[in-house]
């Protein structure tokens, strides 16, 4: 089976009223076109990862480079580079996409850096406006992370994003806020000490899928491919329970110069690859 991307030119013929699911649900937009043409790569679907996480480095750099302000690599870095990595994964037919975009260590940072990183992930992440935009092109965003710490504001506008997508099924977009890998399993153990001294649950039989259910965000899948751009090689306390078996990739790209094409080159250079979750080759599992 070969996973093609996503019908554009086609589904722009369809009235609009026409485009309904069942539900009544205006059905999803295509994705927009790279503003090359470029068409994205015939995948076999026992080759396409399911999950992909993305530690998006090097938006602070680009712009110190180019004697800007650190803000406007964040500017260009979501305005430009997610978007177009989004509408990429569309085009493939990604079903996961999760991104870090707070650390828990990024509080370490310059006050106004700070502030215009929550501000920009409220307006073109999960504010009013980037919560309806994603929405038409069936984009469900969610985010994983503490909210504790966070401005009000902030947590409102995620819940609210979180709410007006959920109906979308196209891909999934967590957005990693205020999110810090160690401190997601630290709550986690720290709810099933609460349940098992309550009496809830047996602490001599909590396996891997009880502890699975006291994470931020349960039902989020293994992450199949961790991606960083930047050219630093580390996973930076991101996602470590889910990414226990995640391929690895590295690219030296910095976030703003990002767009779907390095998406897919992640995508295709990932099918490459040979996953054995611990077997010999001979004995191994399909991606």
């Amino acid at each position: 089976a070969v996973r093609g991307p996503h019908p554009s030119a086609a589904a722009a013929l369809i009235p609009a009223q026409a485009r309904h699911d069942r539900t009544g649900v205006p059905a999803p937009r295509p994705p927009l076109p790279h503003h090359t043409g470029v068409r994205p790569p015939h995948l076999p679907a026992g080759r396409m990862p399911r999950h992909v996480a993305v530690i998006m480095d090097g938006n602070g750099r680009w712009a110190t480079r180019r004697g800007l302000p650190r803000s406007e690599g964040h500017r260009v870095g979501a305005q430009k580079a997610l978007r177009d990595v989004v509408h990429g994964a569309l085009e493939i037919g990604l079903p996961h996409l999760t991104v870090y975009a707070f650390s828990t260590e990024n509080w370490k940072r310059d006050l106004q850096e700070i502030a215009f990183l929550l501000h920009t992930i409220r307006e073109d992440l999960n504010g009013e406006a980037g919560a309806k935009e994603w929405a038409s092109y069936g984009v469900r965003l969610r985010w994983a992370g503490d909210s504790e710490g966070l401005p009000t504001d902030v947590v409102e506008d995620l819940a609210r994003g979180e709410r007006a997508t959920r109906h979308c099924t196209r891909l999934t977009l967590t957005t990693c806020v205020n999110y810090g890998g160690r401190a997601e399993l630290t709550r986690a153990a720290a709810r099933l000490a609460r349940a098992a001294r309550d009496g809830d649950i047996d602490a001599d039989r909590i396996g891997t899928g009880e502890f699975t259910r006291h994470l931020s965000l349960p039902d989020l899948p293994d992450v199949d491919l961790l991606w960083r751009t930047g050219g630093e090689q580390r996973t930076s306390n991101f996602l470590p329970w889910h990414a226990t078996y995640a391929e690895l990739h590295f690219t030296d790209t910095h976030w703003p110069d990002v767009d779907r094409r390095d998406l897919w080159r992640a995508v295709t250079e990932y099918g490459r690859r040979q996953r054995r979750y611990g077997a010999v080759v001979s004995n191994a599992q399909p991606s």
